[in-house]
């Protein structure tokens, strides 16, 4: 591919700020040839671009010495408009790489964005991406695909005005020990695994701190797999599998980002079958949503050897312990050929 002009969105006003800000970085080292219009959203949702080197973008005083910009939804004039003072003035860009996690990047309302402003996009598109991130709306298609999972409910915050019924509705579907989260989150952020009602009157009050929808699953105990899925349509691929194994009860923020004991096995040692099954279940329901560009499955596989969905992630971590492009590394493709091959999708029609 020729040099383009990437711009790479990050930050953001999500939870998952740092997370994103990490993830650039490798990102933004990995464009190799290609001109990085950087853009980093802050925690309050202002946007910055940065004229200077980006060596380690995670160190720079973006509040001082960034410039005010925003993305032109024009699509006469497409690019990134820098503002300073009274001056505007129109960065040509040919592609949009959105490195944002959770809220307000990975949930479709960047993508609508890129698509009123007529600019390719690296990812699901603006359905997919909202499927994707909402896990209650996730479990719907999960279960029209006929693609196993575990025993779960969704409550809306003013269903939970008076908890009572809710928390035996829990106790005879789900059960204990079960799962908490936000429904529109991601990074284990604001999930918790409880088991007794003590635990989940908490773990619902934490989740509603984070989202006003939340699910409540069945915990399955067995081993944690994710694969990742590049492409879209008929010709999306799967990556090998990979087992993770958490440092503390479940993966859950900690253990992902904080612990330097949770593990990683690429690939996975797992029965050709279960394998298979797998990467099948991560194909159906990425073609299901419409998927396009890039995610991650993550999956569950039980004491008997069933398979069950976990979650999907449409935009995937890209920090130096993230699984993803380790699960492609481990299939033969580095993270510099990973990104543009991402760049190369979203220019596809």
């Amino acid at each position: 591919m020729n040099q383009k002009n990437v711009l790479v969105l990050f930050g953001g006003a999500s939870p998952e700020h740092d997370i994103s800000m990490a993830s650039a970085a490798s990102v933004i080292r990995s464009l190799g040839r290609h001109n990085v219009i950087p853009v980093y959203i802050t925690r309050n949702g202002k946007w910055l671009l940065y004229d200077g080197k980006l060596d380690n973008i995670q160190s720079i005083d973006w509040e001082r010495f960034g410039t005010s910009a925003i993305l032109s939804p024009d699509r006469a004039n497409k690019g990134v408009l820098r503002i300073v003072g009274e001056k505007v003035k129109t960065i040509p860009v040919d592609i949009v790489f959105p490195v944002l996690h959770g809220r307000d990047g990975e949930d479709g309302t960047v993508q609508g964005l890129c698509q009123l402003a007529g600019l390719p996009y690296v990812g699901c598109g603006v359905l997919s991406s909202a499927l994707g991130m909402d896990k209650a709306f996730a479990k719907i298609i999960a279960k029209n695909l006929k693609i196993p999972q575990s025993e779960y409910l969704v409550f809306r915050r003013e269903e939970l005005a008076d908890m009572e019924p809710a928390l035996k509705k829990i106790r005879y579907k789900v059960g204990y020990p079960c799962f908490v989260k936000p429904a529109m989150g991601g990074s284990s952020i604001g999930t918790t695994k409880v088991k007794n009602k003590q635990e989940l009157k908490e773990a619902i009050a934490l989740a509603l701190k984070y989202d006003s929808k939340i699910v409540v699953e069945k915990s399955i105990k067995g081993r944690e797999l994710e694969v990742g899925i590049l492409g879209q349509g008929d010709g999306a691929e799967a990556s090998v599998v990979g087992e993770v194994i958490p440092d503390g009860e479940f993966y859950d923020y900690d253990a992902k980002y904080l612990k330097p004991g949770s593990q990683t096995i690429i690939p996975a040692d797992l029965p050709e079958e279960t394998t298979q099954t797998i990467k099948k279940y991560a194909l159906d329901f990425f073609r299901g949503i419409d998927g396009r560009g890039m995610a991650r499955a993550d999956f569950f596989v039980d004491e008997t050897g069933k398979v069950f969905l976990n979650e999907i992630n449409t935009v995937p971590g890209y920090t130096n312990i993230s699984i993803y492009s380790k699960l492609w590394e481990a299939s033969g493709i580095s993270l510099q050929a990973l990104i543009e091959r991402l760049l190369e999708l979203a220019l596809e029609p």
